[in-house]
């Protein structure tokens, strides 16, 4: 567990992002081994809920979160249904930031907004927390310890072999089709409250009267929750600037019976 580093140096922002949860003690682990590294770390929980071995979902919420981050934060993201295979670790830096974890496409989103300008493969068993690591628990033994290492401004070549940009893994996701009369597309997140999260950019939207059709049913637009009544479902813009299916004061999935991936279809209104 190598460090060139003085402790008391002022160190990147580390952002964390796993499916840990917080009943178990996972997370509270991953943060005291960046501690032993980085006393001073500034560290902010991004979120432990994500779905378990869900990781479209933790892409969507690094894709809609580094944004608004400090420059150079360090995102270090655990949802990695392959620890332990041949899958690699990497470090990957863009022009906001960095990314630790596995290659299995969950910093895929940032990337395709944010160009990688340097990648290596997690080689140098120097800035892992053990040489020879749990099969199980990558998040602790490599990831949380390169990241706390970068926070203190390691270079990232230091970490391992280069790779290039194209040899990175990405994941294969359907785009929204634009249809005659409107839009089609499909369910790429679904948050804690229910809210139904497409595909379909805002920006296609604004400034037009449409209707959404999921589960057989109509659904009126809206710009706000509360401009329909309880109960009642609304199409509206969300936050992360994509087509949101919402039921004020309900749940849209339970309400819907929908999943992640199911399709839905939006008309433009003449």
């Amino acid at each position: 567990m190598a460090s060139n580093f003085h402790a008391s140096i002022v160190s990147r922002p580390l952002v964390l992002l796993t499916d840990f949860g917080l009943q178990d003690g996972y997370t509270g682990i991953m943060k005291g081994v960046i501690a032993q590294i980085a006393p001073q770390a500034r560290i902010i929980d991004l979120t432990h809920h994500i779905p378990p071995q869900n990781i479209l979902a933790g892409r969507f919420c690094l894709l809609n979160a580094y944004r608004y981050f400090p420059p150079e934060s360090v995102f270090i993201g655990v949802v990695d249904p392959g620890v332990g295979s041949h899958r690699r670790g990497i470090a990957v830096r863009f022009a906001e930031g960095f990314f630790v974890g596995p290659d299995n496409g969950l910093v895929g989103g940032i990337l395709r907004e944010s160009p990688c300008l340097e990648a290596v493969s997690l080689t140098n068993t120097d800035y892992w927390r053990v040489p020879q690591p749990s099969g199980t628990f990558h998040g602790r033994d490599i990831f949380a310890a390169v990241g706390a290492h970068l926070s203190l401004g390691l270079a990232l070549a230091q970490l391992g072999d280069p790779l290039d940009s194209s040899e990175l893994v990405d994941l294969p996701l359907s785009p929204f089709q634009i249809q005659p009369g409107g839009l089609e597309g499909s369910i790429q997140y679904i948050d804690h409250f229910g809210n139904l999260i497409t595909n379909m950019p805002g920006n296609l939207l604004r400034g037009k009267s449409w209707t959404v059709h999921l589960s057989g049913q109509m659904i009126i637009s809206g710009k706000t929750y509360s401009s329909v009544a309880l109960g009642t479902a609304i199409a509206l813009i969300g936050s992360h600037n994509y087509l949101e299916i919402a039921v004020n004061g309900g749940n849209a999935q339970e309400q819907f019976g929908v999943n992640w991936g199911d399709s839905l279809t939006l008309s433009f209104l003449s």
